[in-house]
């Protein structure tokens, strides 16, 4: 008869960080709502309709996916290469 695998625990030191990564989704959708917001009032105050509209989706978009590299790559690099120079002390 076959044994029943014990089931995998989580490591203790990754929990905290995929708490940082389960929100990305909705400020990635919280970015660029909230510049399609800021353009579409500009057009209704300057009449310029939908140009500002355009530019506020395609620079939250933009900043929204910028800032999510950062989150997702730069800081993950910067933080393991602060780790290893304080390995070395």
């Amino acid at each position: 008869m076959a044994q029943i695998p014990e089931p995998r625990r989580p490591v203790p030191g990754n929990i905290p960080n995929a708490g940082q990564y389960a929100s990305v989704g909705l400020q990635f959708a919280i970015g660029i709502m909230a510049f399609t917001f800021a353009g579409s009032w500009l057009d209704g105050r300057l009449g310029t309709s939908p140009w500002l509209l355009l530019i506020g989706v395609m620079v939250g978009f933009g900043l929204s996916g910028f800032w999510i590299y950062r989150r997702l790559v730069v800081a993950p690099r910067e933080r393991a290469k602060t780790e290893k120079t304080e390995e070395r002390r």
